[in-house]
């Protein structure tokens, strides 16, 4: 993608962090000027800023904020030609046990980066990362419990679920992140900004710095990569469409470069069908890749845990002329070589991946 002739910068709030960071080096690598918004309260992240820099030098202005922080936030927004909203509080747990907090970064938050473009009198594009939770835990849906994974009947199993699905929030999370995407959506009906919804499944990729609660792609590699145990909560037969990183930022990307077209709309983002797995089949790949036995514990299950989700993505395909999305064997490993690397551990890696970006 081509820099525009307009020379001003985009902000992304959360732009240290997983899907910000990647997100930052292709806009930055094809010209732009990016303001990184973000608090660096997720361990790790200031790595990804680190790298950002030495990539990118001087396109890469940063500013460590909290989007709590409406006069900073202002400031922040005051002359950028687009916002990409990822900063976020990301984990059901924590949700549960601090929801003000929740709200607060999740809503508030979200808002005071909405105002900041409203008062600002332009059609200035904001797009938002929202989650797969907002459809609650879709307990009305009937499942086969096969040996490794849960499986819907019907066209759910061959589809995924659509935006045709009611909303329906579930946790402090999913209200406040359903709440944002709400908002979000309504300010391009109230008020006219060129918004637009990504309702994201399990992205993973390099750069994710996965943790028990938030990133269970890497977390389960990471923790196979350093000989400790995994935790299962639930029995691990439920079942993520998983996404790469390379394509969920192809899908933000494209959505800047069509938002004439698509502002007001909210899509499901995910890998599909093709790309859907349960916790136990990564496992079982995960021994594979690294050559690694996993020590398993299992413990009960989370609020609003889904047994199953899979996105149908066909409409933001459609819209946005999406290439299909990386095989999810192919992308597990890359992120295995690249923790691997990351980590200095040795392992037998396949060819294919002698080129794995570092």
């Amino acid at each position: 993608m081509r820099a525009r002739e307009d020379g001003r910068p985009i902000l992304i709030t959360g732009g240290a962090g997983f899907i910000g960071s990647n997100l930052a080096d292709r806009l930055a690598g094809a010209g732009h000027e990016l303001i990184v918004y973000d608090a660096l309260s997720r361990p790790g992240v200031e790595r990804n800023l680190a790298w950002l820099r030495k990539r990118h030098g001087s396109r890469i202005t940063s500013i460590i904020g909290d989007t709590r922080d409406e006069d900073e936030l202002v400031r922040a927004a005051a002359d950028v030609k687009a916002a990409f909203h990822f900063a976020a509080q990301v984990a059901v747990t924590t949700s549960m046990v601090d929801p003000r907090e929740d709200f607060e970064i999740n809503v508030r938050g979200t808002i005071n980066l909405l105002d900041a473009i409203r008062t600002r009198g332009e059609q200035v594009p904001v797009i938002f990362a929202s989650t797969n939770k907002v459809y609650g835990d879709l307990g009305d849906l009937p499942f086969a419990e096969l040996d490794d994974r849960y499986e819907p009947s019907g066209l759910f199993a061959r589809r995924g679920i659509d935006e045709s699905r009611s909303l329906d929030f579930h946790t402090p999370y999913g209200c406040s992140k359903g709440a944002a995407d709400q908002y979000v959506l309504d300010y391009s009906r109230s008020f006219g900004i060129p918004t637009l919804v990504f309702r994201m499944s399990c992205i993973y990729g390099q750069r994710q710095m996965g943790t028990e609660d938030q990133g269970w792609v890497a977390h389960f590699l990471i923790r196979a990569l350093e000989g400790e145990p995994i935790t299962i909560y639930g029995d691990g037969k439920q079942v993520r469409d998983i996404l790469d990183v390379d394509d969920a930022v192809n899908a933000y990307v494209a959505a800047l470069e069509n938002i004439d077209r698509v502002h007001g709309r909210a899509f499901n983002l995910g890998g599909g069908p093709a790309n859907a797995v349960s916790l136990l089949q990564l496992l079982d790949e995960m021994r594979e890749v690294t050559g690694r036995e996993v020590d398993l514990r299992f413990e009960d299950w989370r609020p609003g845990d889904q047994r199953w989700y899979v996105s149908n993505a066909s409409a933001a395909q459609g819209a946005l002329g999406l290439p299909k999305p990386r095989g999810w064997r192919d992308g597990v490993a890359r992120l295995a070589d690249w923790l691997a690397s990351d980590r200095g551990v040795e392992l037998e890696i396949e060819p294919r991946l002698a080129n794995a970006a570092q």
